[in-house]
């Protein structure tokens, strides 16, 4: 897997992550790598659904109509993620590590969402394993979908 501290910062870019099922993990994970304190900027961990409106910004409305595990809550805690930490990037993480279904999902249902220059999009996942399997795949995931994204320039060309 491509270094994201790494891509980051030849980028001169920074991160920021909403975590709800991995609790920040992700950002954890990041920050493990030397040099992490030039790009990361922060992480929100939104665990319980009133969080993720409250300091990420997602749309209660959403929240209520679809609840917290959906690809557009995803894509709304990477922009609050990204906005509320004055980041370049933003990623946020929304799904269900189980053993029990959420909203309706089953374990293993995880959205990623990624916000960046020129970049709205989320990414749905089917893992299989435990809670904690789960929860670390989704983190490989996350910084697969932000490295393919940090790799392409803005005409689209790989660097």
């Amino acid at each position: 897997m491509t270094n994201v501290v790494e891509l980051l910062r030849a980028r001169k870019e920074t991160v920021a992550t909403a975590e709800s099922l991995t609790a920040g993990l992700l950002c954890a994970t990041i920050v493990d790598t030397p040099g992490a304190s030039a790009v990361v900027r922060g992480g929100l961990i939104v665990y319980a659904t009133e969080l993720k409106h409250e300091l990420a910004g997602v749309d209660r409305q959403l929240l209520d109509e679809h609840g917290a595990v959906h690809p557009e809550v995803a894509i709304q805690l990477a922009e609050g993620a990204r906005n509320r930490c004055g980041a370049d990037w933003g990623i946020g993480l929304t799904g269900v590590a189980g053993p029990d279904p959420q909203d309706g999902a089953a374990p293993g249902t995880v959205h990623i969402g990624l916000s960046g220059p020129g970049v709205s999009t989320v990414r749905t996942v089917t893992l299989s394993g435990d809670r904690k399997a789960v929860r670390f795949t989704a983190v490989e995931k996350a910084l697969v979908l932000l490295s393919d994204y940090l790799l392409v320039t803005g005409d689209g060309n790989k660097r």
